[in-house]
């Protein structure tokens, strides 16, 4: 189904182009019975493009009509893949809300500055420092600095660490892993 033109139609299409010639050979000799083989050769050559544009705007009709068809199943997946994709959203927005509200009463808890709240979150989402040096307008080294205070009131490692602090708890526990 996936091509244009399928073995079925083809075949039609086959079976449409034969008619065509006996339907048309037979009514010449019907209307000129004398007619020599030959003459009867050149008439066929001459109606053959006829006979074969007619089939061809049948076979385009045939196409276009599984295009629309194709086309409308693809439509009817993409509203339900954006429906779907809405009631997800919905869904999560409450957890990552609730999430939000988890990161920002941590950083309550481990005393960050504003600044070092933004830091912490953008490492959190996994900017570098030249890239939070860009978005806060300030140098990499003020951004390095201000991480090493956040893993040092959190009493952590580095990015890694900070990073598994939030996630450890959300992702699926593995087999046999503690």
């Amino acid at each position: 189904m996936n091509e244009l033109i399928d073995t079925r139609t083809r075949a039609w299409a086959v079976v449409a182009v034969i008619l065509g010639v006996v339907l048309f050979v037979g009514l010449e000799w019907f209307d000129e019975p004398e007619m020599r083989p030959v003459q009867m050769l050149l008439e066929l050559v001459s109606i053959a493009p006829v006979v074969m544009t007619s089939v061809g705007v049948a076979l385009l009709f045939r196409v276009a009509q599984r295009q629309r068809d194709e086309q409308l199943h693809v439509l009817r997946d993409l509203e339900l893949a954006r429906v779907q994709g809405q009631r997800w959203r919905s869904e999560a927005r409450t957890y990552l809300d609730g999430l939000g509200a988890a990161i920002e009463t941590q950083f309550s808890r481990w005393n960050l500055t504003e600044a070092e709240r933004e830091v912490a979150l953008l490492l959190l989402k996994g900017l570098s420092s030249k890239e939070i040096a860009q978005v806060r307008s300030v140098s990499e080294r003020t951004v390095r600095e201000q991480a090493r205070a956040v893993y040092a009131k959190a009493g952590l490692t580095g990015r890694t660490a900070l990073s598994a602090f939030f996630l450890e708890d959300l992702l699926a526990p593995i087999e046999g892993v503690q």
